[in-house]
């Protein structure tokens, strides 16, 4: 156990650092696959609309077992339970070399996604409970610059990588990410709650969270997570359809297109990490609104009445990323600072089974209206999906905001009858 960091020094930086490499792969796992689906299904001799059942079972996995290593980790230990996690994941990764159908395939590719119940449920938890407030905010902010390396780099080097060597290769690499992440959050990660040698009844388990998914503000707050991400998601799922087939796109063309779109989200997390002390914990979350809606709005335009829509896309995507940038890791505190009706593993576990579940039933509507309607329905969608982020966002965050103005205007009050 130890005491919470309130500023950032290269010491206390070490253990996020091992933490964002394992998060890095476990994403990479998800980024660097997308370029390499038509390649899969042509092996597997299935037709190409599998290429986004991929992306959807991997994020069903990752909704599969958070409610059990978040209250696990309350219970035993955050520090035990991720390291298990780490492991598990980089032997997931090798055995991709033992599929041999596309039914197979997938089911790997369910239980790879498992990897992402140990981020979240117990690694940013982890996280959360070393950093006071504002230094959470802000690391939380530099470690998703990290971790966006992957979609940054995962399809232009999933699409490089095909040209070099078969697709399989790069879940050798992706195991070898893993494993290093493992060695250095075993040198490094604290313990961050007090080892409990009391046995974990289901039914404590189950009353707990009845308790978190009945609080509602948490439900809610929670929900603004996926709705904000779900446009950018619903990109990584079907870009190389709409940019490669149905835009005529080479695939290095298409890993350079990711360019802009994620920098503009590495762009908005530096942006959240410079102002976290400087605004009101919140604000930019407000301010991000604006280029997420606005970005959304171009692409819809440009889809509709451009020749050229790709570009378009990219450019309105590029400002919806920037606003998701800004809003994420202060929508993540505020969600889970939102309750306390059980541990933070708990809680924590609430959350990205919540996000899971959002991302997987969001990306498969993708899937479904791109079916129908294609690039107009994808990015009618992606606007939809951000007006309602917007409508549930204002108010929950206000909330918030009004929560911790609310100890300071106390504290003004008896300094002036001090005075």
């Amino acid at each position: 156990m130890q005491s919470k960091h309130a500023k950032l020094t290269w010491a206390n930086l070490l253990f996020p650092l091992a933490l964002v490499l394992f998060e890095f792969a476990v994403y990479i796992c998800n980024d660097m696959v997308q370029p390499a689906m038509l390649a899969v299904t042509r092996e597997f001799l299935v037709d190409a609309s599998w290429a986004p059942t991929s992306m959807t079972a991997f994020l069903i996995g990752g909704a599969l077992l958070p409610w059990l290593t978040g209250p696990l980790s309350d219970r035993i230990g955050r520090r035990p339970v991720l390291l298990f996690g780490v492991a598990y994941f980089t032997i997931a990764c090798l055995a991709t070399y033992l599929v041999s159908s596309i039914e197979a395939f997938i089911a790997l590719r369910l239980l790879q996604g498992v990897g992402l119940c140990f981020i979240n449920a117990v690694g940013y938890a982890s996280l959360q409970e070393s950093f006071e407030e504002s230094a959470a905010v802000r690391v939380t902010a530099l470690m998703a610059n990290v971790a966006l390396i992957a979609p940054l780099v995962g399809p232009l080097a999933g699409a490089a990588l095909l040209e070099l060597a078969p697709w399989r290769s790069g879940f050798l690499f992706i195991a070898g990410l893993s494993f290093l992440a493992l060695i250095g959050l075993y040198l490094r990660m604290p313990e961050t709650v007090e080892p409990s040698h009391e046995k974990l009844p289901l039914s404590s388990m189950g009353r707990d969270y009845l308790k978190v998914f009945g609080h509602s503000r948490f439900v809610l707050a929670a929900l603004c997570i996926p709705l904000l991400a779900l446009p950018l998601m619903g990109w990584i799922a079907l870009s190389p359809v709409l940019l490669v087939r149905d835009l005529h796109m080479s695939t290095v063309e298409y890993g350079l297109m990711q360019l802009p779109v994620f920098g503009g989200l590495i762009a908005g997390n530096l942006a959240l990490a410079v102002i976290a002390d400087r605004w009101p914990l919140g604000r930019s979350a407000l301010v991000g609104m604006w280029p997420i809606v606005g970005g959304l709005a171009v692409m819809v335009g440009g889809v509709l009445f451009s020749s050229v829509p790709q570009y378009w896309m990219v450019a309105g995507m590029s400002l919806m990323a920037f606003g998701e940038g800004l809003a994420f890791g202060v929508l993540y505190r505020f969600a889970l600072m939102s309750c306390d009706l059980a541990g933070r593993g708990t809680i924590s576990a609430s959350m990205s089974m919540i996000s899971m579940a959002g991302y997987a039933v969001g990306i498969e509507l993708f899937r479904q209206v791109y079916q129908t309607s294609g690039l107009v329905g994808f990015a009618v969608l992606s606007l939809c999906f951000s007006l309602a982020y917007v409508l549930l966002g204002r108010k929950m965050v206000g909330i918030a905001m009004a929560e911790r103005a609310a100890p300071a205007e106390r504290q003004g009050e008896l300094a002036g009858q001090s005075a």
